[in-house]
């Protein structure tokens, strides 16, 4: 009697672990769609007046032949991304890094002798970079 019951408790310990535990975590797309959504909209009187585009404070960007480029303001690095990164990367951002709210400043790399492929290169990034932030419901801001 001692040993089914022993069984049984066992059995009973076995499968409570088996049991999937609740997932409270949130997939990074909705915790990049959330922080997001933190950040005000665009407020155009505190950048439509720019002259100086070394004074940009919002989040840039750079189309480039290889991907998208992600200036950091803080040192100045470029970090390139695939297209598909950039949500995650913008995301990811603090609200202190959205100042004038959910706008971005997007340039491209100007290059001279561009071959056909390179353009076409160009051309890629830049419709898919539009169509993220598009989605994302993030305005282009373009100089």
């Amino acid at each position: 009697m001692v040993c089914s019951i022993l069984a049984s408790l066992a059995l009973l310990v076995v499968l409570s672990g088996c049991e999937k535990p609740a997932d409270t975590t949130l997939s990074a797309s909705t915790r990049t769609r959330k922080n997001l959504e933190s950040i005000p909209a665009p407020d155009p009187s505190k950048y439509s007046g720019l002259r100086d585009l070394s004074s940009w404070q919002n989040p840039r960007l750079i189309v480039r032949q290889d991907g998208i480029g992600l200036v950091d303001l803080n040192n100045h690095e470029i970090h390139i991304l695939q297209p598909d990164e950039v949500p995650a990367q913008l995301g990811a951002l603090p609200p202190s890094a959205w100042p004038y709210g959910r706008v971005v400043l997007v340039t491209q790399v100007e290059t001279k002798n561009l071959t056909d492929q390179m353009k076409a290169d160009l051309r890629k990034n830049r419709g898919l970079l539009v169509g993220t932030l598009m989605a994302m419901e993030v305005q282009i801001f373009l100089p």
